[in-house]
């Protein structure tokens, strides 16, 4: 994060929760809240990236983030880990629904539970989540929720059926919570990422054929990276976005 970006007073103190924190876009909102001076706490299933991302950003001198261990598929263990954030650190007023895994497969060999399981890694949690907070939002006067969808089914891609429905339900729950929450003063809006370069992306599918299919697809001729992302994260949970609920914000560099 560097000086020329925005600091958004409204968010200093706030307290945020963010699901899959410890690597890729969400250890970059981790990162990107730590530094507005926001008190963090997250949630993955990857231990060691996410206790050293925690020592780094307390070294660097801002708060340090919470951290736990979580399947967000175990929806008690989530609703539970969102509890005890919130007793360690204060009522939550933004929750960032940022955990998922775009793992390819073939629409031939799906089979019922591996449908149903990709419903839960994609879909499932960002709702009981949301059940989880909307209390203590409603408590404090309002919050932001942060959803997020994907690119992938708008642009028509194929090869991973369950994750593309899963994301683009995502959308449809943003639209009736936000309806729903609205006049308890509850945001919820959803972040569809393009095709975002974190680590886990460059070393599996960003060949040069690829990205030079995607630098011919996007308006802007430069790779969107996990700041990109976590920059409107950022305004989309401060007080600057105040009347801006139910809605479908893109970061893919002007490829849909």
């Amino acid at each position: 994060m560097t000086e020329k970006f925005a600091v958004y007073p409204s968010l200093r103190n706030r307290v945020v929760f963010i699901t899959g924190g410890a690597t890729g876009i969400g250890s970059a909102e981790v990162e990107h809240f730590a530094a507005q001076g926001a008190r963090v706490a997250f949630v993955d299933i990857q231990d060691e990236p996410a206790r050293a991302l925690a020592a780094r950003l307390k070294a660097e001198g801002h708060p340090e983030p919470w951290f736990q261990h979580c399947d967000i598929t175990d929806i008690a263990a989530l609703q539970s880990a969102i509890t005890d954030a919130a007793r360690a650190l204060g009522p939550i007023t933004v929750l960032v629904n940022n955990a998922a895994h775009d793992e390819r497969h073939r629409w031939q060999d799906t089979t019922p539970a591996y449908w149903d399981e990709r419903q839960a890694v994609n879909l499932r949690h960002q709702f009981f989540a949301i059940q989880a907070v909307a209390p203590m939002m409603r408590d404090a006067g309002g919050g932001s929720i942060v959803n997020f969808g994907s690119i992938s089914w708008h642009v028509g891609q194929g090869g991973m059926p369950a994750y593309t429905t899963a994301k683009a339900a995502v959308e449809g729950l943003t639209r009736g919570m936000a309806r729903d929450l609205g006049p308890d003063g509850i945001r919820v809006n959803c972040v569809i990422p393009g095709w975002i370069m974190t680590e886990r992306q460059l070393t599996r599918w960003l060949t040069p054929e690829a990205e030079a299919d995607l630098m011919k697809a996007q308006s802007l001729k430069s790779k969107v990276m996990p700041a990109d992302v976590a920059r409107l994260v950022l305004w989309l949970a401060a007080d600057d976005s105040r009347m801006c609920t139910s809605q479908l914000w893109v970061v893919d560099g002007g490829w849909m």
